[in-house]
């Protein structure tokens, strides 16, 4: 990652909660522990933020305290043709007229692309996909209500008497920070409450992450993996992490990220 991509993550997450460690910002940016000190060190001569032990803060303390993980902005530039492929596969697997909730993210913001031509009742948290699907399809949507998590672009209530109650779903379409023998894993315990809400309203959970995530852990579980139905990952998934899901029974899907690509390239041709 860019020095100046990382710097921008490092300042995001500066403000978003009072202190940031510097473990937290490894796991943001992906860079060794040496490069975010080097980054902290030189933000820190900037006046850009405060150098503090085992990590940084903001030099204004945030007003608003927001969500562990990275910009919805930066995620969506990362593994972006697994995602598409990823996405693809996820929506053949819907029906016109069977309802569904999307959650919020970057893999599942894909599915739009191909959501454009049918007819369903959709739930969504994330306002960058209920707006696409209001403008370029015809399906039926309905947004959570909640606070709107700008870097995220994904709405949160922390209330049981939303909406999320009155809304059944045949399938639940979610991506995760991370995925192993424990289960699904998220990054914010307010993500945490908020998807177990989602997830309690689907008779089916279907997983869309690349293969990176099966390397990525948390110190939190969403859920294990006997709640998952269906695992949509790329090729890049490995043997063993294959037959951990076989063995808890969950689905295994597959994207053909090549075929993805192709398509992708004659609809721009």
């Amino acid at each position: 990652m860019h020095e100046k991509e990382r710097h921008r993550i490092i300042l995001s997450a500066v403000q978003e909660k009072p202190v940031v460690t510097v473990q937290e910002m490894v796991d943001l940016t992906d860079s060794s522990e040496a490069t975010i000190r080097r980054d902290i060190a030189a933000l820190h001569v900037q006046k850009r933020l405060r150098r503090v032990r085992g990590g940084a803060e903001a030099i204004t303390p945030p007003q608003f305290i927001g969500l562990a993980g990275r910009p919805f902005s930066v995620n969506e530039t990362i593994n972006a043709s697994q995602k598409r492929a990823i996405a693809r596969d996820a929506v053949e697997l819907c029906k016109d007229g069977e309802p569904i909730i999307i959650n919020g993210g970057t893999t599942t913001f894909q599915m739009v692309h191909f959501l454009t031509g049918r007819r369903m009742p959709i739930f969504t948290n994330s306002f960058p996909i209920a707006e696409h699907l209001l403008k370029h399809s015809k399906n039926t949507v309905m947004l959570s209500g909640g606070t709107i998590y700008r870097e995220q672009n994904i709405i949160l209530s922390p209330f049981d008497n939303d909406v999320t109650r009155n809304f059944y779903a045949r399938r639940m379409f979610m991506g995760a920070q991370g995925l192993g023998p424990l289960g699904l894993m998220e990054g914010d315990p307010l993500l945490i409450q908020a998807e177990q809400k989602l997830i309690d309203q689907a008779d089916e959970l279907v997983v869309l992450i690349d293969s990176s995530k099966f390397r990525k852990r948390s110190s939190l579980i969403l859920c294990g993996l006997s709640r998952i139905a269906t695992v949509i990952t790329d090729d890049g998934i490995e043997d063993r992490e294959a037959k951990m899901l076989e063995a808890a029974g969950v689905a295994l899907i597959v994207a053909r990220t090549a075929l993805g690509d192709k398509e992708e390239s004659s609809l721009q041709a």
